[in-house]
């Protein structure tokens, strides 16, 4: 019995991810979840009391995702900087390949202060830890904050959410992890050419 409830909870944040995911929050209704689900509104109501409460479990599991994936990056003995740039590229793969991490970010947009923390918060802090580190390690060009580092991250990574979700509405596959590492060699690098004043 309790194998089958798990499985029909997992069904439900499932299809309501997805929902999630197309419709965002006011687009999406218990019905549709029931429907996308195959699960009576009985059942939901069983396991979720409210729209959301069952936002607050998909934001739950695609934020568990992300932390499995920070503390993956986080550990690894590479400098810090070239760690924030795998942190951002493999958080723009979940963007891309995982509608629970994409229900996440936008459930975190569309219900501010709903759900502890949200979307950002399950990463952005490693990433500020990450540029630090890497100013103590003299990875930084001397006057380059670690707070722009971080900042320069979450910029990035809500331009690849906008991108992902274009390219997913187009029926396109979505490329922004590449457009995204080659964004961070352009801003590794600089952009200005050398020139004589």
């Amino acid at each position: 019995m309790q194998a089958r409830a798990a499985r029909t909870r997992q069904a439900l944040v499932d299809a309501a991810a997805t929902e999630f995911d197309r419709h965002g929050y006011a687009g999406t209704s218990m019905v549709q979840v029931c429907r996308a689900a195959g699960i009576t509104t009985g059942a939901l109501t069983f396991h979720f009391g409210s729209k959301s409460e069952l936002a607050d479990a998909v934001q739950g599991r695609g934020c568990g995702t992300v932390r499995a994936a920070v503390d993956r990056v986080r550990t690894a003995p590479r400098p810090a900087l070239d760690l924030v740039v795998e942190l951002t590229v493999r958080l723009a793969r979940l963007l891309e390949d995982d509608a629970t991490v994409r229900s996440a970010a936008r459930l975190t947009r569309e219900r501010p202060g709903a759900y502890p923390g949200g979307w950002s918060a399950c990463w952005l802090p490693t990433v500020r830890e990450l540029a630090h580190r890497a100013q103590r390690m003299g990875q930084l060009r001397a006057g380059t904050p670690p707070a722009a580092v971080a900042n320069l991250a979450a910029y990035l990574l809500a331009g690849t959410e906008t991108a992902t979700r274009a390219a997913l509405e187009a029926a396109r596959k979505p490329d922004a992890a590449e457009q995204l590492q080659q964004l961070w060699g352009i801003a590794l690098r600089g952009i200005c050419a050398d020139r004589d004043t």
